[in-house]
């Protein structure tokens, strides 16, 4: 089974350095020894906010460069369940456009913000909506004392989505990493990934025969395969377009210390929150729908109580070739001789 491949895998590696579980049973208020508590209106005091209404003034309220990482994914505008049918991606620029000037003011001089984003699709074209962050980001804060500098292009890769007919299937999108100035905050032992080749030694030079990688693992690069929330992922609400708790949860911790301010405009399903409570990080977000604004606060909620359903960050699973799914079906197999023959 894949259970006992991916605890094979462990013991080879002798340990998952940023796979392991974490205990979040000590989740308490870190500066009154209480249970967390959830606030709808924001004040710096706050461990968590959930502010339920425009992200616009939610910034409006946030001081100025107290935030140490804003992770979010803004809606498309492609006439999703949550969207305005008549929103363009004109609308997605000029959104952008008019939150900037409060992502800018809030952000600490050496803060991160990670966007992430995939496509907006027509019937006309395809456009890669990072194209247009990147665009504003950099733009606007150019002359400013701390300009927006882009570290990364992550690519986020899974292998289930809707199939294509008249292109190839989309299975990436991108997460855009900026940091506010030149000095940074980067945890890279923090977010060490197992090495395909841990027993692996330099074959030349004057390090010949030592073993060439880190103990603690590889730096996971800037290619992300994590499962999209589909179907029976554990982590599935009922919103449409969840992204997985590991994608903002390797963030958190590669770019932030324990306790620091996390955001997201654009709440959803409260992914980030749940993250941001499970790596011990004050979190603030907003979210403009009732519903999902309802399933945030109840997943944040089991997140400070030690009951959040989050899928371990593990190696996506290699099928067992002997399950019937796997094997080649006679009727393919019969299909594709006939046209051979």
């Amino acid at each position: 089974s894949f259970g006992d491949r991916k605890n094979d895998y462990a013991k080879s590696q002798s340990f998952f350095p940023s796979y392991k579980r974490v205990d979040y049973s000590e989740n308490l208020d870190c500066n009154r020894g209480v249970q967390m508590k959830i606030y709808k209106k924001f004040m710096n005091t706050n461990q968590v906010t959930l502010f339920k209404g425009d992200c616009c003034k939610l910034l409006q309220c946030i001081p100025s460069e107290s935030v140490d990482l804003v992770i979010t994914s803004p809606p498309y505008c492609m006439g999703k369940a949550y969207e305005d049918p008549h929103d363009d991606i004109e609308t997605f620029r000029e959104h952008h456009v008019r939150i900037f000037e409060d992502i800018y003011r809030i952000v600490k001089p050496g803060g991160s913000i990670c966007w992430q984003t995939g496509y907006h699709v027509s019937e006309r074209c395809l456009i890669p909506l990072d194209y247009i962050i990147y665009e504003i980001f950099t733009e606007k804060s150019k002359q400013l004392e701390y300009p927006f500098i882009l570290r990364n292009r992550i690519i986020w890769t899974f292998g289930h989505e809707l199939n294509s007919t008249r292109r190839f299937s989309g299975r990436h999108e991108t997460i855009l990493w900026f940091t506010k100035g030149s000095t940074f905050e980067f945890n890279l032992d923090e977010v060490r990934v197992p090495q395909k080749y841990p027993g692996k030694r330099a074959y030349k030079g004057p390090h010949k025969g030592e073993l060439s990688g880190n103990p603690f693992g590889k730096n996971p690069s800037d290619v992300w395969e994590i499962p999209n929330v589909k179907a029976k992922h554990v982590e599935k609400t009922d919103h449409p377009c969840q992204f997985p708790v590991a994608i903002p949860q390797r963030l958190i911790r590669a770019l932030t210390k324990e306790n620091g301010l996390v955001l997201d405009p654009f709440m959803g399903s409260g992914t980030t929150g749940v993250a941001a409570i499970v790596e011990k990080r004050r979190f603030v977000g907003a979210e403009l729908q009732p519903d999902y604004y309802s399933i945030a606060t109840e997943r944040v909620t089991d997140a400070i109580d030690g009951r959040a359903r989050i899928r371990d960050d593990v190696p996506v699973a290699i099928p067992n070739p002997n399950a019937v799914v796997v094997r080649l079906p006679d009727e393919f197999a019969n299909v594709r001789m006939n046209i051979d023959g």
